[in-house]
C-alpha cells in the first residue's frame, strides 16, 4: 500500500483587521509567499476579505478570525499539528504574540515586546508607515520585502460606471467621516462640468449613502450602497477617473489599482497610512492630529473644503486618468 504524501508545512500569519489594514500588508504577505513557496499560506483575517486574499496572490486560504474594532481576537479555530511559521502582522503585542505562541508554532516572527521577553524582534516605531512597517519587520529575520508591492491584478469584472468619478463618505469611525453636505456640494460641482459621479457605501452605510445622493441629486443608476461585492467594487475603483475619500479602505484599494485617488487625511496624517508618492495620489492634510475613534468629525478634517478637493482633482496628472464620458445636458441629465 502507498505512503500517503507528508502534508504540506503551514504558513500562519495574524491580521484580523479590515479592508485597508489587509492592502497595506500586502507587500509582506508577497514577500513571505516568496521566502516560504512550499508552505500553505494561512491567514487569519474576517472571512468577508477572503476575496480580497486571493487577489494578493499570496495568499492559500482565509482562518476566519475577528474582534470588535481593532482588537486581537480571543482565539483562532486552529487545527491539525502546529504552524511551521507564525508572523504576527497585527500589532505589537502582547496579546497578538500570546494569541500565536499558544498554538505552539516552531517559529514566530513578531516585533519586541518588553512583556513578551522570550521573541526577539525588531522595535516597534509608532510613527512608522504600515506598509513600511511590516516590510521592515521581515527584513530584520532575513526575508526580503519591498513596500512599493502593493498594486492587485485588474478586476476581472466590468466596472458599473467607468470613468465616473467616485466619491465614498463613509469611514470606520466617525472621526474620519467628511461631512456629507461637502461631498455633496462636489458632486454638484463635477456634474456641472458634465462629468459622472457615483457614490458607493459599506454594508452599514445606506443612510449615508441616501443622503449624499439626495443632496447631490444623482440618478439611483449613480447609487452604489449596501457594499458592492468585491469584484465590482475593485472594477469601478479600477476603472475610475478618480477616487475621493477619507483614510478608508476604498482609498488602499483604488491604490492598489493605479487609480488616481483624492484622499481627505484627519485626524491621522498620511505619513503613516498615505498612498505612495505618485502623481496620481494626492493626499489632503492640515492637521493637528487627533484621536482617530472620535464619535465626531476631526477638526483636522473639517478643514478641507470642497475647493481644496476640487483643485486637487485638477492636479491629478491626466495622463493616468481614463477617459471620462460626458452626460448630455450635465447636471440635469438623467
Amino acid at each position: 500500500m502507498a505512503e500517503s504524501a507528508a502534508p504540506s508545512p503551514r504558513l500562519l500569519v495574524l491580521r484580523a483587521l479590515g479592508l485597508g489594514d489587509l492592502l497595506a500588508g500586502v507587500p509582506a504577505l508577497r514577500a513571505l509567499r516568496r521566502a516560504f513557496p512550499g508552505h500553505e499560506l494561512v491567514l487569519a483575517a474576517p472571512a468577508g476579505l477572503a476575496p480580497v486574499a486571493g487577489a494578493t496572490g499570496a495568499v492559500d486560504r482565509v482562518l476566519p478570525a475577528s474582534a470588535p474594532g481593532r482588537a486581537v481576537p480571543r482565539s483562532l479555530d486552529w487545527t491539525g499539528p502546529p504552524p511551521d511559521v507564525a508572523v504576527d502582522l497585527h500589532g505589537n503585542g502582547p496579546p497578538s504574540h500570546r494569541l500565536l505562541s499558544d498554538l505552539a508554532p516552531l517559529r514566530l516572527l513578531a516585533f519586541a515586546h518588553p512583556e513578551t521577553p522570550e521573541l526577539e524582534g525588531p522595535a516597534w516605531y509608532a510613527e512608522e508607515h504600515e506598509r513600511d512597517r511590516w516590510c521592515r519587520l521581515l527584513r530584520w529575520y532575513g526575508i526580503d520585502a519591498d513596500p512599493a508591492d502593493l498594486l492587485l491584478p485588474p478586476p476581472r469584472t466590468a466596472s458599473p460606471a467607468p470613468g465616473a468619478v467616485v466619491l465614498h463618505p463613509g469611514a470606520g469611525a466617525p472621526a474620519r467621516c467628511w461631512p456629507v453636505e461637502r461631498y455633496a456640494a462636489v458632486a454638484t460641482a463635477l456634474r456641472a462640468r458634465g462629468l459622472r459621479v457615483v457614490v458607493t457605501g459599506g454594508a452599514d452605510e445606506s443612510d449615508l449613502v441616501a443622503r449624499l445622493a439626495k443632496q447631490a441629486r444623482l440618478p439611483d443608476t449613480d447609487v452604489f450602497g449596501g457594499g458592492l461585492p468585491f469584484d465590482r467594487l475593485s472594477a469601478l475603483v479600477a476603472g475610475a477617473r478618480a477616487v475621493v475619500s477619507g483614510d478608508t479602505g476604498v482609498a488602499h484599494l483604488a491604490v492598489a489599482h493605479a487609480a488616481p485617488t483624492v484622499t481627505l487625511f484627519g485626524p491621522v496624517p498620511p505619513r503613516r497610512w498615505g498612498p505612495p508618492a505618485h502623481p496620481r495620489h494626492v493626499a489632503l492634510w492640515y492637521g493637528p492630529e487627533g484621536d482617530p475613534h472620535g464619535r465626531r468629525p476631526d477638526p483636522a478634517l473639517s478643514r478641507i473644503t470642497p475647493e481644496d478637493v476640487l483643485n486637487a482633482l485638477d492636479r491629478l496628472d491626466r495622463s493616468d486618468r481614463p477617459p471620462a464620458p460626458r452626460r448630455p445636458g450635465g447636471e440635469n441629465a438623467p
